[in-house]
């Protein structure tokens, strides 16, 4: 009787232990969210409205030589009175780079080819007028150019003191901005960066 009894617990316990629910797997340890890129460091030597390298538009003369060096043609002509306002192009800087200085202080940097200098937003001479309006939206500021028809025109981006309206001159020192220069193929031929400076058309005037 009890080997009986045996057989029937041993039954039963084969039975239960056939209908009983199969241990539920492990949860999956959660994922560890990826580190966040981190940004590309900005270009020193790009152009912003406030300079470009080691130039910062309001240095003195002086200060512009032992940045870059002295006039790399002495020869030339920059400015009518040179000793109000005078274009030239530091001996160490790149060929295509011009600096104004105004009455001691650089106002203006100037870029054409054959440099390949860049603004800040990715933009060097070649690039078009429609891609530097697309990437500054209402910032950009296109107003006619004063000796070419369209599509040649000026494009002024102004990050401070500049006017409410496009055409209206600026005329605070403290001003700063940065100007493409349209050819009649719709592309950049000349980038100024600096203060009132880069409104003006004809180097010194």
């Amino acid at each position: 009787m009890i080997r009986n009894l045996s057989a029937v617990a041993a039954t039963a316990i084969l039975l239960a232990a056939c209908g009983a629910p199969e241990p539920a797997e492990p949860a999956p340890a959660p994922e560890t969210p990826a580190p966040a890129p981190t940004p590309p460091a900005p270009d020193a030597n790009a152009l912003t409205a406030g300079g470009y390298g080691p130039l910062r538009i309001g240095m003195t003369r002086a200060e512009v030589v032992a940045a870059l060096g002295d006039d790399s043609n002495p020869g030339a002509v920059g400015g009518a009175e040179p000793e109000i306002c005078d274009q030239w192009r530091p001996a160490r800087a790149p060929d295509g780079v011009l600096v104004m200085i105004q009455n001691g202080v650089l106002t203006r940097i100037s870029v054409a080819e054959p440099a390949t200098l860049q603004t800040d937003r990715g933009f060097g001479v070649g690039d078009t007028a429609a891609a530097i309006k697309a990437a500054y939206g209402p910032l950009a500021m296109a107003q006619p150019h004063k000796y070419s028809a369209p599509p040649a025109e000026d494009i002024f981006v102004w990050t401070t003191g500049g006017p409410a309206t496009a055409g209206a001159y600026v005329q605070d020192e403290a001003a700063r901005g940065i100007r493409y220069e349209i050819n009649g193929e719709g592309e950049v031929q000349l980038i100024h960066v600096g203060g009132p400076a880069i409104q003006l058309v004809e180097g010194c005037s």
